[in-house]
């Protein structure tokens, strides 16, 4: 399943030129936006802000933000790195303030004054920001600058920052002109709230599926942990002699792997894959398709063939032909196994004198059962072994010997939820650097998934260290009954792949936020995360932090061995319904002719065309594809596995040397975590690998070869 979800959310410029001054005006007073917050490190004072302090501090902000960048067209001095780039670079302080917060609650905390906030301030803020991007005097500048920057005396970090300014007016359509400009700024504006009532669909189709079970013999199979669950989210509906699952992954993952009533399953199953496919007010499929028209059009005024050319030109894949690939290099092995896969499983399936065919909600149900078969392995044998807290310590405790960083819980520090645990961290010196909050349990008011944000991004321009404040979030098994949160091991193996993330916020070093932290090419973002999960499952880790949650006895040498012979278990199935949809968000940015699609024909032919088994849906179908249609991974879903690769082979540096190796964790964390976007991503990832990346190591792993 996927472990990450969705890090550029309603991602935002923050420039402008829109004035909004007559708007909703209130006393700054009153307002916690509009002064310092007075709280440790000048963390969010989340028990004061209200609902009505969003709107007059978007406005105010949006008016400050347009009278700096007002200031900067009309200067009359000559345009230099100090008075244009970083000008821009430092404008919008208060916008910037309330848009993270805002952002962060709204996907993690939301309600229906958050969602009327949204609806009503996104079109101004995508007004706000074409207002800046098609500012003719404010490219004029900042195109002196680009023009003379060899020999106005910038360093490297310099003239990236002026280079990714340049860029993102040339490729928003700052030279258009006419009718063009106008159009792409409708748009925008347009893509702007059809991608955010995308989003609210998916999470309402998601919240509105209910299966209460009343008979206790359709509970057969489950682990008991998923039954307590059930017990009390049907409780908490008023339903006190019943059990309730939901398509939250900590309720739908456990009923697929152990319930032994196949039309559950099936019906389960069919609840998650069709969500926005049902014909009522959450159906998806007319949105998508003016989503992707739109899309195709903006790309072809902007000069580019194909969306995915348009959104592929500053990663490392730069052409979609790159892409497609690397995809088609790893389908091939991955299907042939994903085949014997389905061949293992149909034998027990006949073993057991079941007359039917294996069908995609069999799946989870009879790897489960493989996997005991051929390992001896059942997954919720680990799950006593992984308690919340220790799994986050383990994670913690990694970095320490990594990275000589220690994480301290303050209980001092508001919190927007009483799930929220907030740490301070700090170098083994005891220096600051930076606030972690981590936000853990699912609930209707947060979207699924797991992610990390940043509230505040480090930067140091003119010798002012600002430290980061960062967020990680996810939906893992909630404590029921006596017990605590017992993680699976692929919540697990989230936890440590988002805290990869906010290492990567908290431990940069750069200047300009512009760059800074995981402000980097698309397909190099997930590096950082993903090379965490790597330590996850190493013995020498294991035996750090996997401890059962009554004994406190470490995990036996027994059920660690286990865990390596079965690596390459179920490697097929994962490839393959994460290429799956790879290949359609692929084959949705790469249409040239947009009209009279029909959304769930044109999947069919993409799978059919890749040849995807019926036994296997796309990780993501298309009518419920945050991370394409309403995240920041247009064309880009491709980009975990690319970094994969990365992560596989600067992983084998560390085995080749130490897990724990400091002189390679120190060319880690100096090349990688502190370096962000100031130079290209394959120098840095060469300065700290010494050579390119080989996909060798990535076919190994997964049992590919």
């Amino acid at each position: 399943m996927n472990r990450i979800p969705i890090l550029f959310l309603l991602i935002l410029f923050s420039l402008a030129l829109f004035s909004c001054s007559d708007k909703k005006e209130n006393s700054m007073g009153d307002n916690p936006f509009f002064n310092d917050y007075g709280t440790p490190f000048e963390t969010p004072p989340f028990k004061i802000i209200k609902n009505e302090h969003y709107l007059p501090a978007y406005y105010q902000g949006i008016k400050e933000q347009n009278e700096e960048i007002n200031s900067i067209v009309s200067s009359k001095e000559a345009p230099t790195f100090e008075n244009t780039i970083v000008a821009l670079e430092i404008s919008g302080s208060l916008l910037k303030k309330v848009n993270k917060v805002f952002i962060n609650l709204k996907e993690a905390n939301t309600n229906d004054e958050f969602n009327k906030i949204a609806k009503e301030i996104t079109p101004v803020l995508s007004k706000h920001t074409d207002e800046i991007r098609f500012n003719e005097g404010l490219f004029s500048r900042i195109k002196i600058v680009y023009d003379n920057m060899a020999n106005a005396g910038l360093d490297e970090e310099q003239k990236v920052v002026v280079k990714k300014y340049y860029d993102d007016f040339a490729k928003n359509g700052a030279a258009l002109t006419g009718e063009a400009k106008e159009r792409v700024k409708q748009i925008n504006g347009l893509l702007s709230s059809l991608t955010l009532e995308f989003g609210d669909k998916v999470l309402n189709e998601t919240n509105n599926f209910k299966l209460f079970v009343k008979d206790e013999a359709d509970l057969a199979g489950l682990p008991e942990n998923s039954i307590l669950g059930a017990k009390e989210a049907a409780t908490s509906e008023g339903k006190t002699n019943e059990y309730l699952f939901t398509l939250h992954k900590p309720s739908l993952i456990p009923f697929l792997q152990f319930s032994e009533k196949r039309d559950l399953r099936e019906k389960m199953f069919k609840g998650y894959i069709n969500r926005g496919n049902q014909g009522n007010e959450n159906d998806t499929k007319e949105i998508i398709k003016q989503i992707v028209a739109l899309r195709a059009e903006k790309a072809k005024l902007l000069g580019f063939e194909t969306h995915a050319d348009y959104m592929l030109s500053d990663n490392m894949a730069k052409t979609p032909a790159n892409v497609y690939l690397r995809l088609d290099e790893l389908w091939t092995p991955a299907l042939a196994v994903a085949k014997e896969e389905v061949k293992e499983m149909q034998k027990i399936i006949d073993s057991e004198g079941g007359k039917f065919k294996l069908q995609p909600w069999d799946w989870w149900f009879y790897a489960e059962k493989l996997k005991n078969q051929k390992y001896n392995l059942n997954e919720e044998d680990l799950r006593p072994y992984f308690k919340l807290e220790n799994v986050r310590k383990g994670a913690y405790d990694v970095a320490q010997r990594l990275f000589d960083i220690k994480l301290i819980q303050r209980d001092d520090i508001q919190v927007y939820h009483d799930d929220v645990v907030v740490y301070e961290v700090q170098n083994s010196d005891g220096s600051h650097v930076g606030i972690l909050y981590t936000d853990f349990f699912p609930r209707a008011s947060k979207r699924g998934g797991a992610w990390m944000d940043a509230i505040r991004k480090q930067q140091n321009i003119n010798g002012d260290f600002v430290t980061p404040i960062i967020i990680n979030v996810g939906n893992f098994s909630k404590p029921v009954g006596d017990k605590p949160s017992l993680l699976s091991l692929d919540e697990t193996l989230t936890l440590f792949h988002e805290f990869g993330h906010a290492l990567h916020g908290l431990l940069s070093k750069g200047k300009y936020p512009k760059i800074t932290g995981t402000s980097v090419a698309q397909d190099f973002v997930e590096l950082p995360s993903q090379i965490m999960e790597n330590w996850a499952l190493e013995p020498e880790v294991l035996k750090m932090y996997a401890r059962h949650y009554k004994t406190n006895e470490p995990m036996p040498e027994e059920l660690i061995k286990k865990i390596e012979n079965s690596g390459h278990f179920n490697q097929g199935f994962e490839m393959v319904e994460y290429l799956a949809a790879a290949y359609l968000d692929m084959d949705w940015h790469t249409l040239t002719k947009t009209d009279d699609i029909d959304v769930n024909s044109f999947e069919n032919k993409s799978m059919s065309k890749i040849g995807l088994i019926e036994e296997i849906v796309p990780r993501y179908r298309s009518t419920y594809y945050n991370h394409i249609f309403s995240g920041g991974y247009s064309a880009g879903y491709y980009s975990y596995v690319w970094a994969e690769i990365l992560d596989a082979d600067a992983f084998a540096a560390f085995k080749e040397n130490g897990i724990f190796d400091k002189v390679t964790a120190k060319k880690y964390k100096e090349n990688i975590l502190e370096k962000g976007g100031s130079e290209d991503p394959m120098k840095l990832y060469i300065d700290f690998r010494g050579k390119e990346p080989s996909v060798e190591p990535l076919l190994e792993r997964r049992g590919l070869k």
